[in-house]
């Protein structure tokens, strides 16, 4: 019996490691660094696609996001083209915390949205009321952002409900040449 439980630990502890993700002090060393005003100031444009968990793409869309500095937060508006034609508006209100970590609010996210930054990596955690067939889902999302020069950023999410992933986004973001 002791051989058994000793094979359920070692199991447990593989699979609890193979669900963890990296820390995102691990890019510290990352370049270029990613400042998120920096990078979202002004115009900036993405395009993406929701896929379920199988890999089907369920949904392309194409974001236009306009930033700027406002009473010592920076907002960040989004407004999303669907491949079904629908569309959506969000407005970001983002705070950088004393500890350089930051915090963020918009209308369809529950509570505040958390993100931490270091070197050219920033995650970014919330819980996103999300409207589909007519009802709304509270699904919890962990984006990855990942900035590959200036002027571009590779974003990926791992969509959840339950705590079981039930899809994953994948944005890219480019800013205007200068």
């Amino acid at each position: 019996m002791t051989y058994l439980r000793r094979w359920m630990a070692i199991g447990i502890v593989m699979l609890c490691a193979a669900c963890s993700a990296p820390d995102v002090s691990h890019y510290a060393d990352q370049r270029p660094p990613l400042d998120v005003p920096t990078f979202f100031r002004g115009k900036t444009e993405a395009w993406g696609m929701f896929q379920k968990r199988s890999g089907e793409i369920v949904k392309r869309f194409h974001v236009d996001l306009e930033g700027r500095e406002q009473d010592g937060r920076f907002v960040l508006e989004e407004d999303f083209r669907y491949s079904d034609g629908t569309t959506q508006h969000r407005t970001w209100t983002l705070t950088r915390a004393a500890d350089g970590s930051w915090r963020g609010t918009a209308p369809d996210v529950v509570g505040e949205a958390t993100g931490h930054a270091s070197g050219n990596v920033l995650q970014w955690k919330y819980t996103l009321q999300l409207p589909v067939d007519g009802k709304t889902y509270d699904v919890q999302f962990d984006d990855w952002m990942v900035l590959v020069d200036e002027r571009t950023m590779i974003n990926r999410a791992r969509v959840k409900k339950f705590g079981f992933e039930v899809g994953e986004v994948t944005v890219f973001f480019r800013r205007p040449a200068p």
